[in-house]
C-alpha cells in the first residue's frame, strides 16, 4: 500500500524533526555541564543556572525548530507514523555524545539502539491511514470518551506519584524515574499536539477553529505538559549519560504515545508480512 501525499509529508517532516531534536540534546547537555561548572549546583539537584547560558538556548532553539516540524508534521500524519521516527534521535545523540561528550557507546547500547530502529521501520512500513478530521470538536469528542479519560486519569496519578514520592529519593539513581515522567507527559502532548496542529491546518483551509474553546484548552494542555517534560528531561540529562536516556526515552515515549494514540483516535494497525505463507494464507495482527 503506497504512502499517502499527508503521510509523506509527515514522514519528511518528522524526519528532519528528529534530527534537530538529537542534536539538541547533545547542545543542551554541553550547557549543563558549563552552567554546573559555573555556578558549582547541578540542574539535576535543583539548580537553574542553565537559563543564563548561551549554549543551552541554543540548544533550546535547535530543540524549538525540531519540535516546530514535528508539530506541522502531527498535522499531516497519525501520531503512529509520527512518533515512532523519533529513532533517529537517537542515533544522532547517541553518535554525537561519543564523539563530543565523550560517553561511550557500548554494545549493549548498540543494540538498543537498532532494535528501536527495527521496531520503528516495522510500525512506519505499516501505519494506517488517518480517518479525516472535520473540526476540533471531533477530536474533543474523542479525547472526553471514557477510555481516554480512564487512561488521562492514569497518566496524572502516575505522574504525580513519580514527582512527589519517586523522584526525591530515587529520581537520581534509577533513569526511569524522570524519563517516566517526560515519557507521561510527552504521550498527552502528542493527543494535544495532534489536536491543535490538525485545528490550524483546518484553519488554514478556511474552516477556523480558533472560534472554538476547545482549540484554546489544548493550546493550554500542550504549554503546561512542554514545561513538565523539559524540566525533568534536563534533569534526566544532567544525572545520566545521554547515551542511556535518549533510548529509554525514546522507548516509553513511543510506547505511551502509541497506546494513547489508539485508545483515542481508535487507531488500529494491520502488519502484513512481506510475502505470504505456503498456503497463501495472511498473517495479521491487530493491536
Amino acid at each position: 500500500m503506497g504512502m499517502s501525499q499527508d503521510n509523506l509529508r509527515g514522514f519528511i517532516l518528522a524526519l528532519l524533526s528528529s534530527g534537530f531534536i538529537g542534536a539538541s540534546f547533545i547542545i543542551k547537555k554541553k550547557g549543563l555541564r558549563r552552567a554546573a561548572a559555573v555556578s558549582g549546583v547541578r540542574a539535576g539537584y535543583g539548580g537553574y543556572a542553565y537559563l543564563l547560558e548561551p549554549l543551552w538556548w541554543l540548544g533550546m532553539v535547535t530543540m524549538i525548530v525540531g519540535e516546530v516540524a514535528n508539530f506541522v508534521a502531527y498535522a499531516f500524519a497519525p501520531a503512529i507514523l509520527v512518533t515512532p521516527l523519533g529513532a533517529l534521535s537517537i542515533i544522532v545523540s547517541a553518535v554525537l555524545a561519543h564523539f563530543m561528550l565523550k560517553e561511550k557507546l557500548h554494545q549493549l547500547g548498540v543494540l538498543g539502539c537498532v532494535m528501536c530502529i527495527s521496531g520503528s521501520v516495522i510500525i512506519v512500513i505499516h501505519a494506517p491511514q488517518e480517518s479525516p478530521i472535520t473540526s476540533v470538536q471531533e477530536i474533543w469528542a474523542m479525547a472526553t470518551q471514557p477510555a481516554f479519560l480512564l487512561y488521562l486519569g492514569s497518566v496524572i496519578v502516575l505522574v504525580v506519584l513519580l514527582i512527589l514520592y519517586f523522584a526525591p529519593r530515587c529520581g537520581h539513581t534509577n533513569v526511569l524515574v524522570f524519563t517516566g515522567i517526560c515519557s507521561l507527559m510527552g504521550s498527552l502532548s502528542v493527543m494535544s499536539v495532534k489536536a491543535l496542529g490538525t485545528a490550524l491546518k483546518l484553519t488554514f483551509e478556511g474552516k477556523n477553529q480558533l472560534v472554538y474553546l476547545e482549540t484554546w484548552f489544548f493550546m493550554f494542555i500542550v504549554a503546561t505538559c512542554v514545561i513538565i517534560q523539559m524540566n525533568y528531561l534536563n534533569k534526566a540529562l544532567d544525572t545520566f549519560n545521554t547515551a542511556v536516556v535518549s533510548p529509554i526515552y525514546y522507548v516509553m515515549f513511543t510506547s505511551l504515545t502509541i497506546i494513547a494514540s489508539v485508545i483515542m483516535f481508535k487507531v488500529s494497525m494491520h502488519l502484513y508480512p512481506l510475502h505470504c505463507l505456503p498456503d497463501s494464507s495472511v498473517v495479521t495482527v491487530k493491536l
